[in-house]
């Protein structure tokens, strides 16, 4: 695997990410990236023969409460602080999809 990224190479991957890089930017990120595909590239070589696949190191459960009926908030009570209630009972909000 060829780790060292050219020039054009960062100035492709910064055109796909709308970066705008200076000759001194994508000289330090080509340097960066090789490093970074040059690990990747050792951690190919590492014998994971035995090590079982996993998606998910956690192996615990979250533990739930249990869900309990709980009086709530008057509706009047909720809306007596809203700007503009509408009189419809419901919260009113200012449209922001067409």
């Amino acid at each position: 695997m060829a780790t060292r990224l050219t020039l054009a190479d960062v100035e492709r991957i910064a055109a796909l990410a709308h970066l705008e890089l200076t000759a001194s930017e994508a000289e330090r990120f080509a340097q960066q990236l090789g490093d970074i595909l040059t690990y990747f590239d050792q951690l190919q070589h590492i014998d994971t023969t035995g090590v079982p696949a996993t998606t998910n190191p956690v192996t615990s459960v979250p533990v739930m409460r249990e869900d309990t009926l709980r009086p709530s908030m008057p509706r009047d009570e909720a809306l007596a602080n809203a700007p503009d209630p509408g009189g419809h009972g419901l919260f009113r909000v200012p449209k922001v999809l067409g």
